[in-house]
């Protein structure tokens, strides 16, 4: 890494109102500001004395264990396999768009903290790949962590309370039904399109008047004034094949003995890519119904004997009319 001027460090410094880089024993340091110190400065006295649970414990010990959930708590996402789309009926007979997810033999593949890496995260490592297919860098950082070969890599933030140690298996059960969730994938790709099904144009007129200019997009800008076309202008171009995510996807059933998710609705890429779920960023869950920091298996547990679990669809037949 270049070195960084020392009055970039100075002027870090003023912006986060700190009188010196080295501070005494009875200041306090926002965690945002130690690291940031800590990693441009070329003191090596900058430490934060006051973090005694960071800086202080440098090996931390992470237990596989249930604890409580609070409102600032964020839990780890899994790795998934779009199956495929279908439809189902439920109890009252009203019919529900179903999207088919697969969790394949997740697990945590590293642990990420901030006494090493600065963040509090989880690597979560989905199917299997034989050694012949990964690179010596890849087969490396496998070996090094213990863990078995992975096809997917996937790094989720969490909160320091939902760390989990390396080796810890997640499947379905790590969501329940009737939550709802983010889903994150790739979208399809169309190739390269026209602005009427990229950018839904209405195109030119179908009939007298209109000599080849059917499905164009028209004028692009003015003449010499101001003399170029505008950025962001809509124009012909590569439709698809980019990173998009589906809020607030409800969780109809899942299936514990085959890994299975039945999410309603659509959610992005082909049958076969990899998504990405996570708790719902504005419709939360109730923390009092999550498995935190995910769902540990009792040991005499079968997996194979499990029946599928159903979102809770009420007692009134909304078909019914109120009384």
């Amino acid at each position: 890494m270049a070195a960084v001027p020392r009055g970039l460090i100075s002027r870090f410094a003023q912006l986060l109102s700190l009188r010196s880089p080295t501070p005494s024993p009875s200041q306090s340091l926002p965690l945002s500001t130690f690291y940031l110190l800590r990693r441009f400065s070329s003191d090596a006295g900058v430490t934060d004395p006051t973090a005694s649970d960071i800086t202080e414990s440098p090996n931390r010990i992470i237990d596989a264990k249930p604890g409580e959930m609070s409102q600032r708590s964020k839990r780890t996402g899994i790795i998934a396999v779009k199956c495929g789309m279908t439809a189902l009926w439920d109890k009252w007979g009203a019919r529900v768009p179903i999207s088919i997810l697969w969790v394949d033999d997740n697990i945590v593949s590293q642990v990420k903290t901030v006494e090493k890496e600065g963040i509090f995260a989880l690597q979560i490592g989905c199917g299997h790949k034989k050694p012949k297919h990964l690179t010596m860098p890849e087969l490396g950082h496998f070996r090094a962590q213990g863990v078995p070969l992975k096809r997917k890599l996937r790094e989720f933030p969490v909160t320091e309370d939902a760390l989990l140690p390396v080796g810890t298996e997640l499947g379905v059960r790590h969501f329940v039904p009737g939550q709802f969730v983010d889903v994150t994938g790739i979208t399809r790709g169309k190739g390269f399109q026209g602005v009427m099904k990229r950018h839904k144009f209405k195109g030119g007129p179908k009939s007298h008047g209109c000599s080849k200019a059917h499905r164009k997009g028209g004028s692009t800008g003015q003449r010499d004034d101001p003399g170029k076309v505008f950025k962001g202008r809509k124009m012909p171009g590569r439709m698809g094949g980019k990173q998009r995510t589906v809020k607030n996807v409800w969780v109809y059933k899942i299936d514990p003995s085959r890994n299975l998710i039945w999410v309603r609705g659509q959610v992005p890429g082909a049958e076969g890519n990899f998504v990405f779920i996570n708790d719902a960023f504005y419709k939360k869950p109730e923390i009092s119904k999550l498995p935190f920091p995910t769902y540990l298996a009792p040991e005499d547990e079968d997996p194979s004997e499990l029946e599928p679990l159903v979102a809770d669809l009420g007692e009134v037949d909304p078909f019914m009319l109120a009384e």
